[in-house]
């Protein structure tokens, strides 16, 4: 299974380094050095990392066979894809990959249907999750402990007691491209935070 772990941004300094928007909840896993990813546009690639450090607190890549800074400016908003098993799972507990978590059904504590997971927002705070409702509409339901309670991947359904507003006729609605205006497409993990937007796994970057 082919998932995205990252999107390249701006070159960074004059000998090939980019930044990076991490979107993967194991970037010491899926973006160290030697690590042979993919890319969208195939075209970039496949690329292979020939080093990585953290500046300023964010992640700079260099790839292989790239030297300049105009060869790491051609590669901006290029997509990193990471090849996974469809079986391996986190090795945090309450932690999820995006994959195990796409079209659950999503139900209040009462057993009230409120709709499908159709997209995993990542935001600095705290991850989302953008749920389209019978209607047709959608509402994003944070994934924090204090509103989802339960994630069941047997039964397929993430349980969730939210707070008034947040899913009644109250509730904003929104689409996906609101939710997150750099988000083109899906993260590979995500993971329940506290209701504070602290990342309880403490592994997100």
């Amino acid at each position: 299974m082919q998932l995205v772990v990252a999107r390249i941004g701006r070159a960074h300094g004059i000998k090939g380094e980019v930044t990076v928007e991490v979107r993967t909840d194991e970037p010491e896993l899926r973006l160290a050095p030697g690590a042979v990813l993919a890319t969208d546009p195939a075209s970039a690639g496949p690329l292979t990392i020939e080093t990585g450090r953290v500046h300023s607190g964010r992640l700079l890549l260099r790839f292989e066979g790239v030297r300049d800074r105009t060869a790491a400016e051609a590669l901006r908003n290029t997509l990193l894809i990471a090849e996974i098993d469809p079986a391996e799972l986190p090795e945090e507990e309450d932690e999820y990959y995006d994959h195990q978590l796409m079209d659950l059904d999503v139900v209040t504590k009462d057993g009230v249907e409120v709709g499908r997971i159709t997209e995993i927002s990542h935001l600095p705070s705290q991850d989302l999750f953008i749920v389209e409702r019978p209607d047709g509409s959608e509402v994003m339901i944070p994934f924090v402990e204090a509103i989802v309670t339960e994630i069941d991947l047997e039964e397929q359904r993430a349980v969730i007691d939210p707070p008034p507003g947040l899913i009644d006729d109250r509730a904003e609605i929104v689409s996906s491209r609101d939710a997150d205006a750099d988000g083109d497409g899906a993260g590979a993990g995500a993971s329940a935070t506290a209701d504070d937007g602290t990342d309880t796994d403490g592994d997100r970057p």
